[in-house]
């Protein structure tokens, strides 16, 4: 599945609408959402979501949270871009992986963390109107970017708000990202944030 066209398609859409409809956005972190904002800031009214409990130790969550708002400041757009800090709790994340602790990176712990995330997110959109939701996770060439868009079908079909379809990666996105990461001035993270990578990192 060629999942840009699908976005492609979408913006056909809006553009044709000649309206700005409202996106949520998951964050994953600052240096990834930079790009997702360039792009798709031009056709949508988009708010960032920083929800990711998975993200270990606190202060790692928190300096990513601040290079988040850095890039929203930074991003030239004619629409205003927002922000919502969801809860965090890396409890939460740890309760919600339970069984899986012992899965490879880029496995079914990886797939669980996804939902657990976009999950919030499309309940998010939904309680709070939106005509869209979305996640920045696809940009990362490390993540499923299949498993990410079955994933938002399903929240799609469960929650009645519409998913953003999207691979970010492809059309140079994530090559972008470190431009826009190099220009910002961002800390770029050695690790996706959950404590077993960060022990797999520091070994």
């Amino acid at each position: 599945m060629n999942y840009q066209l699908l976005t492609d398609k979408i913006i056909e859409e809006v553009k044709k609408s000649k309206k700005v409809p409202t996106l949520l956005v998951h964050s994953c972190c600052g240096p990834c959402s930079s790009y997702v904002l360039e792009y798709l800031s031009e056709y949508f009214l988009i708010t960032i979501l920083y929800f990711n409990p998975n993200i270990y130790p606190e202060d790692e969550y928190l300096k990513r949270l601040g290079e988040q708002k850095k890039v929203i400041l930074k991003t030239k757009s004619i629409n205003k871009i927002s922000l919502v800090e969801g809860d965090y709790s890396y409890q939460r994340y740890l309760d919600y992986i339970k069984g899986y602790e012992k899965e490879k990176e880029g496995g079914k712990r990886c797939f669980k963390c996804y939902r657990l995330r976009m999950e919030e997110a499309a309940k998010y959109a939904k309680d709070n109107g939106f005509d869209y939701f979305t996640t920045t996770l696809s940009i990362s060439p490390y993540k499923n970017a299949l498993k990410l868009n079955e994933i938002g079908e399903e929240l799609e079909k469960e929650y009645g708000v519409k998913y953003l379809y999207a691979d970010f990666k492809k059309r140079n996105g994530y090559k972008r990202s470190l431009e826009l990461s190099k220009e910002f001035d961002l800390y770029r993270q050695h690790y996706c944030g959950c404590g077993f990578l960060l022990n797999d990192s520091n070994s």
